[in-house]
């Protein structure tokens, strides 16, 4: 059987078949006709340089056609119109970009990735409606692809992880949050508004104005309610837990939306981009360098309301001994800071230790400490699924330990 390339999966073909936006740089206004748009020229023109300076030199004034079409001066049998007039950067501005050029090299991408596809990336759906020019449909396929590569290194390195403190993992590695934070670590600057004087190296969306509510196709809840079961959250939601669907290209056209929105939008597109481009190796790669080189301590994601009911649990389904709390040492019982060390072991096996102000907080703390070590095993050798789809180096499938489930209360 065929495995389906990931190219066929995209909406959008990219390169060479990229939909081509009609020449209107060699019919640009000069710059003493854009007085009205003055403001956002000054935070968000693109910098001059040689090549752009010689096109501009060469176009005359030409005025807007009146259009009909959703989106004007797209079709080749309608004039151009000028730069201001379009609502994002034309590609071929991309490459006279020294904003782009930067970006590749501060990522590490090779140079065969081209420049117009990073811009594409960089511009939301609420800034150009027309899906041929924004990041829409290569936002979904990184989406997936972030959702894939995290599900399988969560699952793979940490089989006994209980579901919530996977939907939180999940959550800090490839959050809304965790996202906007990447974009804005990589160094991504945001204009004021988006237009096609625009330098194509900016983040170009419609800004929410401050005070304003958030958009209803973004606003997300989390089932966290009586009735949500652990069942229900795995089958019927995302990989967050929730259990509202993500907004889609066609309801954020035109809509302002905050900065964290568009900065995860571009962060996803940019993944997909890569996969079209560059191939799953690569992708893989610098997955590994951003995503997972960062720092989380997944001991700091769990909460346990009960451990001591939790563990007894535990012990009765696993088939060992009962657990019994025992004081190590301790000092300063009479004073006004004491300090109790107790473990807890099952038989001659010690499964965890805590040491708290009173017997019964470091009882506490030692049960929490033996459900964490059972619940954060490692195995030693652990092959994840993509990476037998390396069509250069694959490796052997080796099963990975699937765990019977936590401990259900």
């Amino acid at each position: 059987m065929k495995r389906i390339p990931f190219s066929r999966c995209a909406t959008q073909r990219l390169a060479s078949s990229t939909p081509r936006r009609p020449s209107c740089i060699h019919n640009v206004a000069p710059h003493n006709h854009r007085i009205q748009w003055q403001a956002r020229l000054q935070t968000t023109v693109a910098t001059p340089n040689d090549g752009i300076a010689e096109m501009m030199a060469e176009v005359e004034e030409v005025p807007a056609p009146e259009s009909t079409s959703k989106f004007p001066s797209r079709s080749p049998s309608r004039k151009p119109l000028p730069l201001e007039h379009l609502p994002s950067p034309h590609p071929r501005a991309a490459a006279q970009s020294i904003k782009l050029a930067a970006l590749r090299s501060r990522l590490s991408l090779p140079e065969r990735f081209p420049l117009q596809s990073l811009a594409r990336t960089l511009v939301h759906p609420s800034a150009d409606a027309d899906p041929a020019f924004n990041n829409a449909s290569l936002s979904i396929l990184g989406a997936n692809l972030l959702g894939y590569y995290t599900t399988e290194y969560l699952l793979c390195n940490y089989p006994r992880l209980p579901m919530d403190v996977v939907f939180a993992a999940h959550d800090a590695y490839i959050g809304p949050k965790a996202l906007a934070l990447i974009a804005r670590e990589w160094g991504i600057e945001t204009a004021a508004a988006p237009g096609g004087e625009v330098d194509p190296g900016l983040l170009q969306f419609k800004r929410l104005r401050p005070g304003s509510d958030l958009p209803a196709a973004l606003q997300r809840q989390l089932p966290w309610k009586w009735e949500k079961t652990t069942t229900h959250k795995i089958v019927n939601t995302d990989e967050f837990g929730s259990n509202v669907k993500p907004a889609s290209a066609h309801a954020l056209q035109g809509t302002p939306v905050p900065v964290e929105e568009a900065a995860q939008s571009f962060v996803r597109a940019l993944i997909g981009s890569l996969q079209l481009h560059l191939g799953t190796p690569l992708v893989k790669r610098f997955f590994r360098d951003h995503f997972l080189s960062r720092q989380l301590d997944l001991s700091s994601l769990f909460d346990f309301r009960v451990p001591t009911r939790d563990l007894s649990r535990l012990c009765a389904r696993e088939g060992f001994e009962p657990p019994v709390a025992r004081l190590i040492s301790e000092t300063g019982r009479l004073s006004r800071h004491p300090v109790f060390v107790v473990g807890i072991y099952s038989g001659k096996d010690k499964l965890g230790e805590g040491a708290g102000s009173s017997l019964q907080e470091a009882k506490i703390r030692a049960a929490a400490a033996a459900l964490k070590a059972w619940y954060l095993y490692k195995p030693l050798e652990v092959t994840v699924p993509s990476s037998t789809e390396n069509e250069l180096h694959p490796k052997n499938w080796k099963p990975n330990m699937v765990d019977c489930g936590e401990v259900i209360v």
